[in-house]
């Protein structure tokens, strides 16, 4: 048939590019002491730019795991059948220590190398560093069960993907995951009704029903459940010592809006063995740990959606010519980007800062007491934004940020996720009231994290003087408790802006997030922001 038109005026794919050439990431990489990780994060960063992989992330996507109950003469077998690409993933994800290598890294930055590595190859796909993700926050609350971690803390850290339900001790590598909603309870884990019932060998005996298991492929998992002694943590493998398996039953994977390449299920525990981990009656103070480092990979997550959305964005308007003039070049597409970027490197940077509070809070009461406080009010904001700006991206690409071979729908359907995950923006916003009134000197150390930068930025200053005016009366805080947080997420990131942070995208973030001078969509930056510098720090070099 012979061709009716030439195509012009199209956009090339983004393929073949370093998702790691992101001067917030790397700058952050050097200043928290994980510089010698650079050669590893760019490593990542190619691979996860070529094509070959990008098109291991698509078809994942798109051939979404399976759950397969029986085996083909009745047995229940309790499996579920992924995509061979998404096993590639998961090697990859392993091999690079994106899970729980650093608890055995002695190295100053361990977690910041991480946390940018994780940051670089989720841009790729999101659903398969889940899994990852519960692998790495395991490990802290394992050691509450030292003979426990003594045997799987090693196989966890392993640098070796071994797929498969077998004895986990006679594997190479294993992957953790995590249970603990019920349908009756969602967010509220103390009206768990799942019952351990202790054995004379010293496991438990669990049986009850939980509503939203993720990764139930995982070879262990950590769980709640109602003791004896009160609400209880426990570890429980797919497979027992003898060979066989658990009695954990995986009713049906749920269908849900993104995420499609990663299986969730409900689970039915029909007299499942666990072993204690910490102790009876203090789960949630044993769990919490898990929760902490999972609420960290969700503020990373979102930053690495963000800049995912704002390359593709910029990508898009480079490339794309309307009325005559290149898309990027009209000063409302302008606004819309840099807008974008100043949000994407705001959240960057203060993923970045957290995973250095981390590393250091083993050692450093003060950044101990500050990660607590700043987790929870970043993880509120953050995940919140995300899918704001998930939307504003894709508009950008036009009807083609609607088609899914763009990846942008992808993204957008991704990107409630992670404000949901952990504790959903309430839950996110309550917990910071919580961290305040339990331990005030985290307040102290937010406090002074913000007043390092004093005197740099008047705007700053002000937002500052109001944050603390509004910390002075708390008389209904509760009802206001989204909007203090929001303002204190908000003067965080400026405050780490002003100091290290790129000049421009610095004045837009304190003109617009702080001085008022911003509507309610993006794209409404003020007069007299250089858009040209902030649009140079996101296009990518092909």
């Amino acid at each position: 048939m012979p061709a009716t038109h030439d195509v012009t005026n199209q956009v090339p794919q983004l393929t073949g590019h370093d998702v790691a050439d992101d001067p917030t990431l790397l700058a952050a990489l050097e200043r928290e002491g994980a510089d010698w990780a650079a050669d590893e994060v760019h490593e990542l960063g190619t691979l996860a730019g070529s094509e070959r992989v990008q098109e291991w992330g698509r078809l994942t996507n798109e051939n979404p795991p399976v759950l397969r109950t029986h085996d083909r003469v009745g047995h229940r077998i309790d499996e579920v059948e992924f995509h061979p690409h998404w096993h590639d993933l998961m090697d990859v994800a392993v091999s690079h220590g994106l899970h729980a290598t650093p608890w055995r890294d002695s190295r100053s930055g361990a977690h910041v190398a991480r946390a940018a590595k994780f940051y670089v190859w989720s841009q790729n796909e999101a659903g398969h560093t889940c899994p990852i993700s519960m692998t790495y926050s395991a490990v802290p609350t394992l050691r509450h069960s030292p003979q426990l971690a003594d045997v799987y803390e090693p196989l966890l850290a392993a640098r070796e993907y071994d797929y498969g339900l077998r004895v986990p001790t006679g594997k190479r590598g294993l992957i953790a995951g995590m249970s603990m909603t019920e349908k009756q309870g969602g967010s509220d884990v103390r009206a768990n009704t799942t019952t351990a019932t202790p054995a004379t060998d010293g496991t438990y005996t669990l049986t009850g029903h939980k509503w939203f298991t993720s990764a139930p492929m995982s070879d262990v998992f950590l769980t709640l459940a109602q003791a004896p002694g009160g609400l209880s943590c426990f570890l429980l493998p797919r497979v027992l010592p003898d060979g066989s398996r658990n009695a954990i039953h995986l009713q049906r994977l749920k269908d849900k809006l993104g995420n499609k390449s990663n299986a969730s299920a409900e689970i039915e525990y029909d007299g499942a063995v666990g072993w204690l981990v910490g102790e009876e009656g203090r789960g949630v103070r044993t769990i919490i740990e898990m929760v902490s480092n999972t609420r960290l990979d969700c503020v990373i997550g979102g930053a690495a959606g963000m800049r995912y959305g704002t390359v593709r964005a910029a990508h898009h308007a480079r490339h794309r010519s309307t009325f005559g003039t290149r898309l990027a070049d009209h000063p409302a597409m302008a606004n819309v980007l840099a807008d974008l970027a100043v949000e994407s490197e705001a959240a960057t940077l203060v993923a970045m800062r957290l995973a250095g509070a981390s590393d250091r809070a083993a050692a450093d009461d003060g950044e101990a007491a500050f990660r607590r406080l700043a987790l929870a009010v970043t993880k509120y904001w953050v995940c919140k934004r995300a899918p704001a700006h998930a939307a504003e991206a894709l508009e950008c690409l036009g009807g083609n940020g609607y088609v899914e071979e763009s990846g942008m729908p992808r993204l957008f359907r991704e990107s409630p996720l992670s404000s949901i995950w952990e504790g959903s923006g309430n839950v996110a916003a309550l917990d910071t009231l919580r961290a305040m009134a339990k331990q005030p000197d985290s307040v102290e150390a937010l406090m002074a994290e913000l007043d390092a930068a004093s005197g740099v930025d008047g705007r700053l200053d002000e937002a500052i003087a109001g944050v603390r005016k509004e910390l002075a009366d708390l008389s209904d805080v509760e009802y206001r408790a989204r909007r203090l947080v929001e303002r204190l997420a908000l003067v965080l990131q400026g405050s780490l802006l002003v100091r290290h942070g790129d000049e421009a995208v610095a004045d837009a973030f304190c003109a617009s997030r702080l001085a008022g001078g911003w509507g309610a969509a993006f794209g409404t930056l003020p007069t007299g922001v250089d858009t040209t510098r902030i649009l140079s720090r996101i296009t990518p070099t092909e």
